[in-house]
Protein backbone atom coordinates (compact mmCIF):
# COMPACT_ATOMS: atom_id res chain seq x y z
CA UNK A 1 0.00 0.00 0.00
CA UNK A 2 1.19 3.03 -0.61
CA UNK A 3 1.83 5.84 1.63
CA UNK A 4 0.11 9.42 1.63
CA UNK A 5 3.10 11.05 0.77
CA UNK A 6 3.42 8.76 -2.46
CA UNK A 7 -0.09 9.33 -3.23
CA UNK A 8 0.45 13.07 -3.17
CA UNK A 9 3.49 13.02 -5.56
CA UNK A 10 3.57 13.74 -9.11
CA UNK A 11 3.06 9.90 -10.11
CA UNK A 12 0.77 9.21 -7.37
CA UNK A 13 -1.58 11.91 -9.23
CA UNK A 14 -1.20 10.84 -11.99
CA UNK A 15 -1.86 7.66 -11.40
CA UNK A 16 -5.04 8.17 -9.42
CA UNK A 17 -6.19 10.59 -12.57
CA UNK A 18 -5.94 7.77 -14.69
CA UNK A 19 -7.84 5.72 -12.42
CA UNK A 20 -10.41 8.50 -12.77
CA UNK A 21 -10.79 9.12 -15.93
CA UNK A 22 -10.69 5.24 -16.50
CA UNK A 23 -13.61 4.58 -14.36
CA UNK A 24 -15.32 7.90 -16.00
CA UNK A 25 -15.52 6.04 -18.98
CA UNK A 26 -16.93 3.10 -17.56
CA UNK A 27 -19.80 4.78 -16.11
CA UNK A 28 -20.54 6.55 -19.30
CA UNK A 29 -20.37 3.47 -21.36
CA UNK A 30 -22.52 1.41 -19.10
CA UNK A 31 -25.13 4.46 -19.07
CA UNK A 32 -24.95 5.75 -22.36
CA UNK A 33 -26.90 3.76 -25.36
CA UNK A 34 -24.57 2.30 -28.04
CA UNK A 35 -26.55 4.61 -30.79
CA UNK A 36 -25.67 7.97 -28.87
CA UNK A 37 -22.08 6.85 -28.81
CA UNK A 38 -21.77 6.43 -31.84
CA UNK A 39 -23.63 9.36 -33.05
CA UNK A 40 -21.35 11.53 -30.56
CA UNK A 41 -17.93 9.57 -31.36
CA UNK A 42 -18.54 9.85 -35.26
CA UNK A 43 -19.33 13.76 -35.33
CA UNK A 44 -20.81 14.80 -37.90
CA UNK A 45 -22.79 11.77 -38.14
CA UNK A 46 -24.12 10.61 -41.21
CA UNK A 47 -26.46 12.44 -43.14
CA UNK A 48 -25.49 15.74 -41.30
CA UNK A 49 -22.43 16.52 -44.09
CA UNK A 50 -22.25 19.47 -45.58
CA UNK A 51 -20.53 19.37 -48.84
CA UNK A 52 -21.17 23.08 -49.73
CA UNK A 53 -19.00 23.74 -52.93
CA UNK A 54 -17.52 20.66 -53.63
CA UNK A 55 -20.54 18.67 -54.02
CA UNK A 56 -20.29 17.93 -57.56
CA UNK A 57 -18.74 15.69 -60.19
CA UNK A 58 -15.81 17.20 -62.11
CA UNK A 59 -13.44 19.17 -60.05
CA UNK A 60 -13.45 23.02 -59.44
CA UNK A 61 -10.16 23.58 -61.37
CA UNK A 62 -8.61 21.24 -63.77
CA UNK A 63 -4.89 22.62 -64.08
CA UNK A 64 -3.31 21.65 -60.38
CA UNK A 65 -4.48 25.01 -58.79
CA UNK A 66 -2.15 27.40 -61.40
CA UNK A 67 -4.70 29.44 -62.19
CA UNK A 68 -6.21 30.24 -58.60
CA UNK A 69 -2.41 31.03 -56.65
CA UNK A 70 -0.35 27.90 -57.16
CA UNK A 71 -0.71 23.81 -57.17
CA UNK A 72 -0.39 22.60 -53.49
CA UNK A 73 1.67 20.05 -54.22
CA UNK A 74 4.64 22.38 -55.03
CA UNK A 75 4.34 24.06 -51.43
CA UNK A 76 5.27 20.40 -50.29
CA UNK A 77 8.07 20.15 -52.99
CA UNK A 78 9.44 24.00 -52.64
CA UNK A 79 9.94 23.72 -48.76
CA UNK A 80 11.16 20.18 -48.64
CA UNK A 81 13.98 21.70 -51.75
CA UNK A 82 14.75 24.25 -49.28
CA UNK A 83 15.14 22.67 -46.97
CA UNK A 84 17.88 20.51 -48.82
CA UNK A 85 18.85 23.27 -50.50
CA UNK A 86 22.94 22.77 -49.38
CA UNK A 87 23.00 19.78 -51.16
CA UNK A 88 21.91 21.72 -54.41
CA UNK A 89 25.77 22.37 -55.55
CA UNK A 90 28.20 21.86 -57.99
CA UNK A 91 27.21 20.20 -61.30
CA UNK A 92 23.12 19.61 -60.94
CA UNK A 93 20.85 17.88 -63.08
CA UNK A 94 17.39 18.68 -63.46
CA UNK A 95 14.36 17.57 -65.47
CA UNK A 96 12.45 19.56 -67.77
CA UNK A 97 13.72 23.22 -66.75
CA UNK A 98 16.55 24.27 -64.38
CA UNK A 99 14.27 26.57 -62.49
CA UNK A 100 14.47 24.54 -58.98
CA UNK A 101 18.25 24.25 -59.61
CA UNK A 102 18.57 28.74 -59.65
CA UNK A 103 16.22 29.23 -57.31
CA UNK A 104 17.73 26.57 -54.61
CA UNK A 105 21.38 26.10 -55.28
CA UNK A 106 22.25 29.84 -56.30
CA UNK A 107 26.25 30.37 -56.06
CA UNK A 108 26.90 26.93 -55.08
CA UNK A 109 26.05 25.81 -58.38
CA UNK A 110 29.09 25.66 -61.07
CA UNK A 111 27.40 23.91 -63.80
CA UNK A 112 23.26 23.69 -64.32
CA UNK A 113 22.24 20.92 -66.82
CA UNK A 114 18.65 19.66 -68.16
CA UNK A 115 17.41 16.48 -69.20
CA UNK A 116 14.35 16.13 -71.52
CA UNK A 117 12.70 13.26 -73.47
CA UNK A 118 12.33 15.04 -76.77
CA UNK A 119 14.68 17.44 -78.84
CA UNK A 120 13.00 20.30 -79.34
CA UNK A 121 13.37 22.05 -75.57
CA UNK A 122 15.43 24.90 -75.96
CA UNK A 123 17.02 24.55 -71.98
CA UNK A 124 17.71 20.94 -72.58
CA UNK A 125 21.39 20.12 -72.41
CA UNK A 126 21.01 16.75 -72.19
CA UNK A 127 18.09 14.46 -74.71
CA UNK A 128 17.59 11.16 -73.59
CA UNK A 129 15.15 8.41 -71.28
CA UNK A 130 16.09 8.08 -67.76
CA UNK A 131 14.95 4.40 -68.09
CA UNK A 132 17.43 3.97 -71.24
CA UNK A 133 20.59 6.78 -71.19
CA UNK A 134 23.73 4.90 -71.73
CA UNK A 135 24.66 7.83 -73.14
CA UNK A 136 25.00 10.38 -70.08
CA UNK A 137 28.49 9.57 -68.32
CA UNK A 138 28.69 7.44 -65.02
CA UNK A 139 29.48 9.77 -62.02
CA UNK A 140 28.78 13.11 -63.48
CA UNK A 141 26.42 15.00 -61.20
CA UNK A 142 26.65 16.59 -57.45
CA UNK A 143 22.82 16.65 -57.24
CA UNK A 144 19.80 15.16 -59.20
CA UNK A 145 16.71 17.06 -58.57
CA UNK A 146 13.93 14.61 -59.98
CA UNK A 147 10.25 16.72 -59.01
CA UNK A 148 7.04 14.62 -60.20
CA UNK A 149 9.11 12.34 -62.86
CA UNK A 150 8.91 9.27 -61.44
CA UNK A 151 5.56 8.22 -61.94
CA UNK A 152 5.85 8.72 -65.62
CA UNK A 153 8.41 6.59 -66.27
CA UNK A 154 6.99 2.73 -66.99
CA UNK A 155 9.87 1.42 -65.86
CA UNK A 156 11.18 3.33 -63.20
CA UNK A 157 13.69 0.97 -61.40
CA UNK A 158 15.89 1.35 -64.86
CA UNK A 159 15.37 5.38 -64.10
CA UNK A 160 16.34 5.03 -60.67
CA UNK A 161 19.63 2.27 -61.62
CA UNK A 162 20.87 5.44 -64.29
CA UNK A 163 20.50 7.95 -61.90
CA UNK A 164 22.31 5.88 -59.19
CA UNK A 165 24.82 5.83 -61.74
CA UNK A 166 25.53 9.94 -63.04
CA UNK A 167 25.71 10.47 -59.61
CA UNK A 168 29.04 10.99 -58.47
CA UNK A 169 30.03 9.59 -55.43
CA UNK A 170 28.79 10.63 -52.43
CA UNK A 171 26.24 12.76 -54.72
CA UNK A 172 22.78 13.75 -53.44
CA UNK A 173 19.12 12.62 -55.37
CA UNK A 174 16.40 15.28 -54.21
CA UNK A 175 13.11 13.39 -55.52
CA UNK A 176 9.53 13.70 -55.09
CA UNK A 177 6.59 12.06 -56.49
CA UNK A 178 2.47 11.87 -55.85
CA UNK A 179 1.22 9.81 -53.24
CA UNK A 180 -2.21 9.92 -52.89
CA UNK A 181 -2.42 13.15 -54.32
CA UNK A 182 -2.45 13.41 -58.53
CA UNK A 183 -5.44 12.96 -61.23
CA UNK A 184 -4.35 11.91 -64.16
CA UNK A 185 -2.34 14.62 -66.39
CA UNK A 186 -3.54 13.84 -69.00
CA UNK A 187 -1.04 16.14 -71.37
CA UNK A 188 1.40 14.27 -70.14
CA UNK A 189 0.27 11.05 -70.44
CA UNK A 190 -1.11 11.18 -73.85
CA UNK A 191 2.59 11.48 -74.41
CA UNK A 192 4.92 9.95 -71.97
CA UNK A 193 2.41 7.97 -70.15
CA UNK A 194 1.18 8.25 -66.52
CA UNK A 195 1.76 5.01 -64.73
CA UNK A 196 2.74 5.06 -60.94
CA UNK A 197 1.57 6.41 -57.42
CA UNK A 198 3.47 5.63 -54.29
CA UNK A 199 3.81 5.20 -50.72
CA UNK A 200 6.54 6.19 -48.17
CA UNK A 201 6.84 2.49 -47.93
CA UNK A 202 7.47 1.76 -51.71
CA UNK A 203 9.97 4.59 -52.07
CA UNK A 204 11.89 3.53 -49.37
CA UNK A 205 11.93 -0.07 -50.44
CA UNK A 206 12.39 0.70 -54.08
CA UNK A 207 15.21 3.32 -53.37
CA UNK A 208 17.07 1.23 -50.93
CA UNK A 209 17.23 -1.62 -53.58
CA UNK A 210 19.68 0.76 -55.53
CA UNK A 211 21.05 3.11 -53.13
CA UNK A 212 22.63 2.70 -49.62
CA UNK A 213 19.26 1.83 -47.47
CA UNK A 214 21.15 3.68 -44.71
CA UNK A 215 21.27 7.23 -46.86
CA UNK A 216 17.64 7.22 -47.94
CA UNK A 217 15.25 9.33 -45.98
CA UNK A 218 11.60 9.33 -47.21
CA UNK A 219 9.23 11.87 -45.90
CA UNK A 220 5.45 12.42 -46.56
CA UNK A 221 3.44 15.59 -46.69
CA UNK A 222 -0.70 16.47 -46.49
CA UNK A 223 -4.03 14.99 -44.64
CA UNK A 224 -7.33 14.45 -46.21
CA UNK A 225 -8.21 18.08 -46.44
CA UNK A 226 -4.77 18.76 -48.66
CA UNK A 227 -5.64 15.48 -50.63
CA UNK A 228 -9.51 16.54 -51.22
CA UNK A 229 -8.56 20.34 -52.34
CA UNK A 230 -5.46 19.23 -54.74
CA UNK A 231 -8.03 17.27 -56.52
CA UNK A 232 -10.52 20.14 -56.95
CA UNK A 233 -7.74 22.02 -57.78
CA UNK A 234 -7.45 24.58 -55.36
CA UNK A 235 -4.90 26.55 -54.63
CA UNK A 236 -2.04 26.26 -51.33
CA UNK A 237 -3.14 30.27 -50.58
CA UNK A 238 -7.03 28.94 -50.18
CA UNK A 239 -5.48 26.93 -47.22
CA UNK A 240 -3.99 27.72 -43.84
CA UNK A 241 -0.90 27.05 -42.99
CA UNK A 242 -1.68 25.23 -40.10
CA UNK A 243 -3.53 22.82 -43.08
CA UNK A 244 -0.55 22.34 -44.78
CA UNK A 245 1.61 21.82 -42.92
CA UNK A 246 -0.23 19.00 -40.69
CA UNK A 247 0.41 15.77 -41.53
CA UNK A 248 -2.11 12.41 -40.87
CA UNK A 249 0.23 9.06 -41.54
CA UNK A 250 -2.38 7.42 -43.01
CA UNK A 251 -3.06 10.31 -45.99
CA UNK A 252 -0.15 10.78 -47.64
CA UNK A 253 -0.59 13.34 -50.06
CA UNK A 254 3.20 13.91 -51.54
CA UNK A 255 6.57 11.85 -51.13
CA UNK A 256 9.90 13.40 -50.71
CA UNK A 257 13.45 11.16 -50.46
CA UNK A 258 16.54 12.18 -50.09
CA UNK A 259 18.97 9.52 -51.26
CA UNK A 260 22.99 9.64 -51.01
CA UNK A 261 25.22 7.50 -53.95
Amino acid sequence: MSSPDEALSPRGFGALLGAGVKAARGILKALVPVRVRRWYWHWPPPGWVRFGSLRRVTPICRDYGYSRGGPIDRYYIENFLAANSADIRGRVLEIGDNSYTLRFGGDRVTRSDVLHIEAGNPQATIIGDLADAPHIPAETFDCIVLTETLYLIYDFHAALRTLHRILKPGGVLLATFPGMSHQICRAEADRWGDYWRFTSYSARRFLAEVFPPETVQVTAFGNVLVAISFLHGLSASELKKEELDYHDHDYEFSIAVRAVK
